[in-house]
């Protein structure tokens, strides 16, 4: 493996790195306004959501890496702090690219990334109309983690009001994943789409507990046709069926077809029926 110091390395070497780990981001369009009324409108992939009760957004303005300059949005939070995060779908990204050149202060990058400029409910920033999700923000913090270059200020945003496109939801008004088109930022010049053909589901153990890779039965886990993801599916189930947790150690030949059966149940989030084809098989050796 190659093994880096971060300390041994230049800032924008070590930005090249973990932008291209940590990554899928999602992208925060954030609107903000000076107290002169001046907009300023620019993306951030430093942002998610971190608490529920209160919602809480936080994205980080960052020091330029280059010159060690704070970003308009940054200044602008610290006269009036109120935003709006305006949510990134494909069908705008083109348009986000551009509103993050550096133009002058005096500039709107509503106008220049061609955007609508649509006012806000609660706060003074203005929301960008072709987002499919605005959230109205007040800011509550302002976090500096450093004063060198590539130093991140974290804007702990409040979400007060929450807008979402018709479009983009489902017959019981819930946000349809499929249909938001989300993108999100990677390294370098790389975005990714999510869309309906690389979604997928995983079961979510909540409050039941998987039984554990331990708890597999030995030919489940010795057996080369099956993935460690698929494998965890299977142990992601509470308990094993009632033949086999008698004997965890019976020893079950899985033909080729047999293997394609329980992978297609489980391409399919089917760890049951999986389970099930098991059994059957088991009980036949």
């Amino acid at each position: 493996m190659l093994t880096i110091n971060t300390s041994d390395i230049s800032p924008l070497e070590l930005q090249g790195y973990l932008q291209s780990a940590i990554a899928p981001r999602p992208i925060c369009l954030a609107s903000t306004i000076d107290k002169e009324g001046q907009v300023n409108l620019s993306p951030f992939s430093y942002f998610n959501l971190f608490s529920m009760n209160p919602p809480i957004c936080i994205f980080s303005p960052s020091r330029r890496v280059r010159d060690n300059t704070t970003k308009h949005t940054l200044e602008n939070l610290k006269e009036v702090p109120e935003c709006v995060i305006n949510i990134v779908n494909y069908a705008m990204v083109q348009q986000v690219s551009l509103s993050s050149c550096e133009y002058p202060k005096n500039i709107n990058e509503f106008t220049k990334a061609g955007f609508t400029q649509i006012p806000s409910d609660l706060v003074a920033p203005p929301r960008v109309a072709e987002s499919p999700i605005q959230l109205e923000c007040t800011v509550a913090q302002i976090i500096a983690l450093g004063e060198k270059a590539g130093a991140g200020n974290l804007v702990l945003a409040e979400i007060k009001k929450i807008h979402i496109a018709e479009a983009v939801l489902n017959a019981h008004n819930k946000i349809d994943q499929a249909k938001l088109d989300l993108v999100a930022r990677l390294g370098g010049d790389w975005y990714a789409r999510i869309n309906e053909q690389n979604l997928f589901e995983v079961t979510k153990p909540n409050t039941q507990l998987g039984m554990g890779f331990d708890l597999l039965p030995k030919f489940i886990k010795d057996l080369a046709g099956l993935t460690n993801n698929e494998k965890a599916q299977l142990a992601n189930c509470t308990t094993l069926p009632a033949s086999l947790a008698q004997n965890t150690d019976v020893l079950v030949n899985l033909l080729p077809a047999s293997i394609e059966a329980i992978k297609l149940e489980l391409g399919n989030n089917n760890a049951q029926s999986a389970w099930t084809i098991i059994e059957k098989l088991a009980s036949h050796q």
